[in-house]
Formats: C-alpha cells, structure tokens, sequence
C-alpha cells in the first residue's frame, strides 16, 4: 500500500474521512513498527512473528494488528500453520499483510488518479491511431465523463444529481445568483498549475461528457470561465 497525506483546506465527505482515519492508524509508533514488519516479510505474518519481531506480547501485537485491519491499512487471512487438517488439526491462525491498494488523502479532495488514467488512455489511442495526443485526451475525457454521469442518473440514487455527482468526483460546486454552477475546487490542481491549457481542456471535455450524461435532454452548458479562487469551468444552466 502507498500512503500520501497532502493537505490543503477542508473538506466534509465520509470518504475522504474514511481514508484519512486509514491513515492516521499509523500515527500510533506500534502499529507504525508492525506496518513495517508486514511490509518487509515475504508473504503473510502470524500474530506469533508479528510480537516477535518487535519484541511484545501476543495480545498487544493482537490488539494493534487488527486496529490496522479495521482501518483498511492490513488485510487478513486464516490458515493452518501445522499443515494438517481434520479434527485435532487446531484453529486457523490469523495471518496478516499491508492491504494491496493504494491508499492516497488530500483536503481538498484531488482526483490525480483520474486524470491519469484519462491522459494514459489517450496516448495510448494516439499511439495506436496516429492521432493527436490532445484530440485523443478530448475524446476520452468527454466519453468517460458521459459515462459516469449515464451511470449516476441511471442510478436513481442520490448522486443521480449533477450537485452530488461532481462532489462524489472532487469538486465542490456552488449554486450562485442566477442558477450557474461555479466549482470552489479543481480535482486536478497542480496538474493544472504546470500544464495550464493541456489540463483545463481535459476538464471541459470531462465535464461536458458528465452533464450530458446526466442530463441528455440538455440544459447544462460547462464553459472555460476561469476566476481567482475557482476551478476554470463554470455550469451555466
């Protein structure tokens, strides 16, 4: 598991919270040691290993591996050690290792990963179709913005709608004074402070992508309108 913390202002969503609380379980110097003998052993590790290796009881490696397991940062496993089976074989032992996903918190919300997997998804395309780079990224930022915003309305959920869904992708949309959308956070902003054009035009196309699905019968405009203190895209409606 990679671990990154950035903050830079504050943010209210149960993910985002979920994730920093993942986080802050290592902020205990035990469980920080136990990370780190699960992290260099080759494959899986008992409780036994675990309060060995450190040095501690059983119970107390016990007590703050399964801390580290109910904050997402280890996963678990049972097997039997001795290698029998059947009757008289003995319990399963508990056995743990670093979680295998990658675990990032940033306030506010970023979602580099995204925009990653956008800007991958159009070289590659480019690559194989010997088309430009930008016209690539454009398509596939709007594709897969429509895509996301087709499965929110079809979801009949909350997040059905245009507010919630740009909250569930990192931005913080605002209402204002004649019905626009103005976005208090870019999910992509330090990517968008050193390749200015390249990434605010990738916002567009995902955004128009995800209003349209959203909303096909129309009605919602994303237009590049960049103000100090905003993300570059406005929703006019």
């Amino acid at each position: 598991m990679r671990l990154c913390f950035r903050v830079a202002g504050v943010e209210r969503t149960s993910d985002l919270e979920e994730r920093i609380a993942a986080i802050a379980a290592l902020d205990q110097p035990l469980r920080r040691d136990l990370y780190r003998v699960l992290s260099t052993a080759d494959g899986w590790t008992s409780r036994d290993e675990a309060a060995a290796a450190l040095g501690v009881g059983r119970p107390v490696a016990a007590f703050h591996l399964d801390k580290l397991v109910e904050a997402g940062v280890v996963e678990i496993r049972f097997e039997r050690l001795t290698g029998r089976s059947g009757p008289g074989a003995g319990r399963p032992a508990k056995l743990y290792r670093p979680s295998q996903v990658d675990l990032a918190a940033s306030v506010p919300e970023r979602h580099y990963d995204l925009a990653g997997s956008l800007l991958a998804a159009a070289v590659a395309e480019a690559t194989e179709s010997a088309k430009p780079v930008v016209d690539c990224l454009a398509a596939v930022a709007h594709a897969t913005g429509r895509q996301i915003g087709t499965v929110a309305r079809e979801s009949g959920d909350e997040n059905g709608s245009v507010l919630d869904a740009l909250r569930q992708h990192g931005y913080e949309p605002r209402a204002i004074a004649g019905g626009d959308v103005v976005l208090a956070n870019c999910p992509f902003h330090r990517l968008a402070e050193e390749h200015r054009s390249l990434i605010c035009a990738m916002n567009l196309d995902f955004l128009e992508g995800l209003v349209e699905g959203l909303s096909p019968s129309g009605g919602l405009s994303p237009r590049l309108q960049p103000e100090p203190g905003y993300c570059c895209v406005r929703i006019a409606t």
